[in-house]
């Protein structure tokens, strides 16, 4: 869950406070702050204050930061949230830190829009905890195999709960994916066949499963979710639905669907034809009921897509709101970067 801390002083002597979770074993008494905070989980809420309270306290333990290097009490802070530095004359430091640390789950975390997603998140460490979820531990390994990416199955809720305990906010990036048809030769004319894998059909996956999801974020107290899907579900006759007689576009509207009525503040991002280009150089186009389809503009980088996700767990203009996503080709009109303006465009809620 959510993390924040308060510092601000003025002298060379601190106290430590750590407040833990309920049955968590309480920090043990560290010779530097340094340790003490990056010890802590993210659930811990830590604060440095002027030696005024009770040293006798069991969860607080005294240092003398006197010795300390500036540069390294600076480092410390960083590695607990977004801070402000500043030094005055002789030896008096004043601080100030204002953290809050939102957990956020990115599911599909194996896939391309998800692993761009994911590590947007962890270079934000500024603002977020990142998690991702995939489906098995080879895709675990190709995202880079840590401790904050756990293996569950979407289409099987009860391997999801590790994974969705104390988050804050979920990006729903799972999809069913299409698989071409061996033997296929297109040096001889016709159209290739497609098929779904055993159990990743786009009823299991992007309806069952993203209603999983949803009914798991639920119940762990999640506080927003942004859900990615496709343009072109308001047309049950869109090519994609004919692909392995899939329907996923009707699917994948029938849990956006469920998630606009599901109670919780949410973002709905329904993207265009999906490039893997660069982000952040191109305007981004907002609209509504596939009407983007029928003009020249109707693609957009992943890179894009996965800012935009998260930028509406930033903006609370985007909070329940559903939207359609594309850009125009790089080097026309300007690069979209105030997504305040950019969300408060949008009006639609399904």
């Amino acid at each position: 869950m959510a993390s924040s801390a308060c510092i601000a002083a003025t002298c060379s002597s601190w106290t430590v406070s750590c407040r833990q979770p309920r049955g968590s074993s309480r920090l043990k008494t560290q010779p530097r702050p340094f340790r003490a905070l990056t010890s802590c989980t993210s659930s811990c809420s830590v604060s440095l204050a002027a030696l005024s309270s009770s040293p006798e306290s069991p969860s607080r333990s005294s240092v003398d930061t006197s010795l300390w290097k500036r540069d390294e009490l600076h480092s410390a802070l960083l590695n607990f949230g977004r801070t402000e530095f500043r030094a005055r004359s002789g030896s008096k430091l004043v601080l100030a830190m204002a953290a809050e640390m939102k957990t956020v789950l990115v599911t599909g975390a194996g896939g391309r829009t998800g692993q761009i997603a994911y590590k947007k998140l962890e270079k934000m460490s500024d603002q977020f905890i990142a998690r991702g979820l995939v489906r098995s531990e080879e895709s675990k390994s190709k995202v880079g195999g840590g401790d904050s990416i756990f293996v569950g199955d979407v289409t099987k809720p009860e391997t999801l709960k590790e994974a969705f305990s104390g988050i804050d906010a979920l990006i729903i990036l799972t999809s069913a994916v299409p698989k071409m048809k061996p033997g296929f030769d297109p040096t001889k004319g016709g159209r290739p066949e497609f098929y779904y894998e055993e159990g990743g059909f786009p009823e299991q996956v992007d309806w069952l499963g993203q209603k999983a999801q949803i009914d798991a974020a639920k119940e762990a107290g999640v506080k927003q979710i942004v859900l990615v899907g496709s343009m072109g579900g308001t047309n049950d006759n869109h090519p994609l639905n004919a692909l392995g007689n899939g329907k996923i576009l009707i699917w994948k509207r029938k849990a956006e669907k469920y998630l606009s009525e599901a109670g919780l503040p949410y973002t709905i991002i329904r993207a265009g034809g999906l490039q893997d280009k660069d982000g952040g150089i191109r305007e981004l186009l907002l609209g509504a009921d596939d009407a983007l389809l029928s003009t020249d503009t109707k693609a957009v980088a992943r890179a894009d897509v996965a800012e935009v996700a998260i930028q509406a767990l930033l903006n609370e203009e985007a909070k329940n709101k559903a939207l359609d996503l594309a850009s125009k080709p790089e080097g026309e009109g300007t690069p979209t970067t105030d997504f305040k303006a950019f969300f408060s465009q949008c009006t639609a809620t399904f």
